[in-house]
């Protein structure tokens, strides 16, 4: 029987290792590649495939979400998981809308990780029964969608950045980005959402329940 492939693209080692080792005690599937960007990720899927991607949403340059449009673009057969730090309702919609299979935190259990590996690989999509039902009430209420789902993905992960207290220069470090272009997404975040300051982008998140 065929090992399940998988590429693993995440920009700490450390964290990487945590993944290869729970894979490696299972029997039919392999770390095939690791990359530690977005750019790595394109450059192996251009010279190989994969059964699987398992994709952080926080790399340096583009940003998970980004990666996994670019992925439905050039392999739209590699499914892809993402594992995040970041809780469901911040961004599993928005992965599983760009295109991904599946939506885990890194915080789950090393067995749900294997169930939805196989899962997705036998075609299907992983999500957790919390998330289908946030799934629900989101498809329910498509009608009025709130402001911070005007803003484009990059937006929204800058959004949030800032809601915890971040300044746009921490944010353009973290991101490695300019300072410049933080700036600009700023400015794009309080026009579509109608906020004057930071100080209303973190009341709105608090609010949204998009932050703790």
């Amino acid at each position: 029987m065929k090992n399940i492939e998988i590429l693993i693209a995440d920009d700490h080692p450390i964290v990487r290792a945590g993944f290869k080792q729970v894979i490696s005690e299972t029997q039919d599937m392999i770390v095939a590649d690791e990359a530690g960007n977005g750019q790595e990720v394109l450059n192996l899927i251009r010279k190989r495939d994969y059964d699987i991607i398992l994709l952080d949403i926080s790399m340096p340059g583009r940003n998970g979400l980004e990666v996994v449009k670019d992925l439905k673009t050039e392999k739209p057969k590699i499914p892809v998981m993402i594992l995040s730090i970041y809780p469901e309702e911040q961004y599993a919609i928005r992965a599983l809308r760009a295109g991904a299979s599946g939506y885990m935190t890194k915080a789950s259990a090393p067995h749900e990780l294997i169930a939805a590996i196989r899962k997705i690989c036998q075609g299907g999509k992983y999500i957790s029964s919390s998330l289908a039902e946030k799934l629900t009430d989101y498809l329910d209420t498509d009608v009025s969608k709130p402001p911070h789902e005007l803003l484009s993905d990059r937006e929204y992960q800058v959004m949030l950045m800032l809601a915890s207290g971040k300044t746009v220069s921490q944010v353009a470090d973290e991101l490695c980005l300019s300072v410049k272009t933080i700036s600009t997404y700023r400015s794009h975040i309080l026009e579509k959402m109608k906020l004057k300051n930071n100080a209303e982008i973190t009341l709105y998140a608090v609010q949204n329940q998009l932050i703790g």
